[in-house]
């Protein structure tokens, strides 16, 4: 007779090894083997419980157990939460989205609120919920956890908030009215030559790529200034390389080579363009440059161009950012940047399966810095404030029309 120290050897030295399935099996074996009582003996050995053990009993006796590579009969286990409340995610969308699924500056995309946070509404809202739980419905619905390691560049604007809400605004309203929507910026200027480039690649077994041992150039090396146009409405981007100074006059110009090439002809009855911009750099809400640019575009083209400045400490939000820059800089990863054909062959080359196009293009024109604008220019552009902070929204319309 097996005393109850002989049964939780035997056990324990396959225990380790043993999935739910054949754990549940290889317990219910034994129980039967000793008969009465034999169920209550082995749960106290293996520490599974008498209904598991049970079951077990009645898998071997019916031969209804599921079959190998199965742990557990087709549909079982715990039903997940969208099974008993459908309308959960709808719910978390909408906490996080308000206004419109989808919508492409929703102001809550910025406000970062926590899991914590969401699961108590959730709950308040009779959707009763984990924080762990929300974690892995923002997961599955393609949402992740972002650093804000980079977010943070400057203190926040107590107006910040109703910045984003007035983008939102602005954009729905264009899109609403098929006025093309554009984010621009200049992504970080790279080195040209063979330097590192982050990132790794697949290549054959110890035969990596060879550059050159430091980064640190003399002035003379060329450098690129990648200034990207995303269009929100046709997930497109156009992207037009420097190769002299990122100034407001590079800015405008790679606007403008994006209405000449692209704008104007996937938008010909256009009249007014929506451009969403970052607060300082080239594109700087207070850069006179910028805006002098801007006027002589209004007036080549005969559009009105309002800009919505992003609030300072946000440019990481940018849609281009994460829309356009993230898919470069994963499409050359580890990959030198050897020369400008190099660089715009890579960025004409990359896509995702969510349909984005990019063109690119190399501009070899000049654009000096120090150009200087007088009061005098800056009282013919023919600007106009929005109601909502004017410094960061206004508007530039063509003095010729």
């Amino acid at each position: 007779m097996k005393t109850s120290s002989d049964l939780q050897a035997k056990l324990a030295s396959v225990w380790l090894l043993l999935d739910e399935r054949t754990r549940r099996l290889m317990a219910a074996n034994e129980a039967r083997t000793l008969g009465h009582g034999g169920i209550s003996e082995v749960s106290r050995a293996c520490g599974l419980s008498r209904k598991a053990i049970a079951k077990g009993i009645r898998e071997i006796e019916s031969g209804t157990a599921p079959p190998p590579g199965r742990i557990r009969q087709p549909g079982a286990g715990r039903k997940k939460i969208t099974a008993h409340d459908p309308r959960v995610i709808g719910a978390l969308e909408r906490l996080i989205e308000p206004e419109m699924r989808g919508d492409p500056e929703s102001p809550l995309r910025w406000t970062c609120k926590s899991t914590r946070t969401l699961a108590t509404q959730l709950t308040r809202h009779k959707h009763p919920i984990s924080h762990m739980k929300v974690a892995q419905l923002l997961h599955g619905e393609g949402y992740s956890l972002q650093s804000n390691r980079k977010t943070e560049e400057g203190s926040d604007h107590p107006d910040r908030d109703a910045q984003f809400r007035h983008i939102n605004t602005q954009v729905k309203r264009a899109l609403a009215k098929g006025t093309p929507v554009i984010s621009v910026d200049t992504k970080k200027k790279e080195l040209v030559g063979n330097y590192d480039n982050e990132g790794q690649q697949w290549l054959p077994a110890k035969k990596p790529v060879k550059v050159q041992g430091h980064d640190f150039p003399h002035p003379g090396v060329p450098r690129a200034y990648p200034y990207g146009v995303y269009d929100l409405e046709r997930n497109t981007g156009f992207v037009n390389v420097g190769t002299d100074h990122d100034t407001g006059a590079f800015a405008v110009a790679s606007i403008r080579g994006w209405w000449r090439h692209e704008g104007r002809r996937l938008y010909p009855e256009a009249k007014d363009v929506l451009i969403t911009a970052d607060g300082g750099g080239s594109n700087g809400s207070r850069l006179r440059l910028w805006k002098l640019e801007l006027q002589k575009l209004a007036d080549e083209s005969g559009l009105s161009l309002s800009v919505c400045h992003f609030p300072p400490g946000t440019s990481k939000w940018n849609k281009i950012e994460h829309r356009l820059f993230s898919f470069i800089s994963s499409n050359w990863r580890g990959e030198p940047l050897r020369d400008y054909e190099t660089i715009v062959k890579l960025i004409s080359r990359t896509a995702t399966a969510a349909g984005l196009k990019v063109t690119c293009r190399l501009d070899r024109r000049r654009y000096p810095t120090g150009r200087k604008v007088t009061d005098e220019e800056m009282k013919r552009v023919n600007l106009e404030r929005h109601k909502f902070h004017g410094d960061w929204n206004y508007t530039i319309r063509s003095r010729t029309s």
